[in-house]
């Protein structure tokens, strides 16, 4: 297992100390698997202010769909040879097609009737209990031999930031037979590492994270959460591997309560920072794949800048797809550790 760090030096002249030479450090780091680098620059604290949250829902609750008033009425129904009675519904959760679809096979889980949870507020069984929704709905697909369920993907943008343009909070939820991008170059070089040394990659990743320590935080039932290596987000990412767990519709109820239970450590230390917002990822194989471990990835997302709206999403993220962190993984998984072991 190979962590590459590429040690960088900036020397520059300080405008606030006289002119005097001052040499900042940085570092390119490369996800172990797939190669992807990562910059870790830019270094500031982790501490945001946060909007009025409570204004900014009031001024959304009187026109959005996933209300309870307005949910069964104006979202769409999945025709009968996919889902005969139209839609989902698991007490206040709602699934349903995504009139904005972005796979053969989109949907939305409507997480409950509240227009507007706290990040804190997040319960692991709500949590829990939308992703057993949206594994419903994926066994459905399974039992009708549906050809488009092959990957079975849930995403989730909480709040602004994250590019949600509901705060109601739900889900994404897909499956279809073309993996995202990310997603296909994880594969193809699991199956590389297995023909390689003949082991399988999370396995040796998460070994090679608990022997180290300096990023690793703990285990929830079969779930191994770790800080991202080399991460994508301004303030890192938390990674979730499930033991022996190749796909989505693998994991069992005490798999998706574990997932949540640890998502809302997560949450709970980001939201000590001023973080309200983030995105989170399955990453999953088939039933096929198995040099393939199911991951989650969860990613926090701010502002750069609350007046104006700046996004933590620039030019280097954007089009070159390089990770940019503003601190060590190794200190955000300090500040997290604790949750998870105490």
């Amino acid at each position: 297992m190979k962590f590459t760090v590429i040690p960088k030096e900036t020397v520059l002249l300080n405008p606030l100390q006289e002119m005097r030479r001052r040499t900042v450090a940085s570092e390119i780091r490369l996800d172990p698997l797939t190669g992807r680098s990562s910059r870790i620059c830019h270094f500031m604290k982790l501490q945001w202010q946060k909007p009025d949250l409570a204004a900014l829902a009031d001024r959304t609750a009187s026109h959005c769909p996933f209300c309870p008033e307005r949910v069964m009425a104006i979202t769409p129904c999945f025709p009968p040879e996919i889902l005969p009675q139209g839609r989902l519904v698991n007490g206040d959760q709602v699934l349903f097609p995504n009139l904005a679809p972005y796979e053969a096979l989109s949907a939305v889980a409507v997480m409950g009737a509240a227009h507007h949870i706290p990040m804190t507020a997040l319960e692991p069984g709500r949590i829990a209990a939308a992703f057993a929704l949206c594994l419903s709905f994926f066994r459905i697909l399974e039992v009708i031999d549906h050809p488009e369920s092959v990957y079975h993907l849930v995403n989730w943008n909480y709040m602004p930031p994250s590019g949600s343009s509901i705060v109601h909070p739900h889900l994404q939820v897909f499956a279809g037979n073309t993996a995202p991008q990310l997603l296909r170059e994880e594969i193809a070089a699991a199956r590389a590492y297995r023909r390689d040394h003949g082991t399988v990659y999370w396995d040796d990743l998460v070994a090679a994270e608990r022997a180290d320590g300096s990023r690793y935080l703990g285990r929830i039932g079969r779930t191994e959460w770790l800080c991202a290596f080399a991460p994508m987000g301004v303030a890192g990412d938390v990674v979730a591997v499930v033991d022996g767990v190749r796909r989505t519709l693998d994991l069992t109820g005490e798999d998706l309560a574990d997932l949540a239970l640890g998502l809302t450590h997560a949450m709970a230390v980001y939201d000590e920072m001023g973080i309200f917002s983030f995105n989170m990822n399955f990453f999953s194989g088939t039933k096929e794949d198995g040099d393939f471990r199911l991951h989650v990835v969860f990613s926090p997302r701010t502002y750069f800048n609350q007046v104006l709206g700046t996004p933590d999403v620039g030019a280097l993220q954007h089009l070159y797809r390089e990770g940019i962190c503003m601190a060590f993984p190794e200190e955000i998984a300090q500040r997290l550790r604790p949750r998870f072991q105490g």
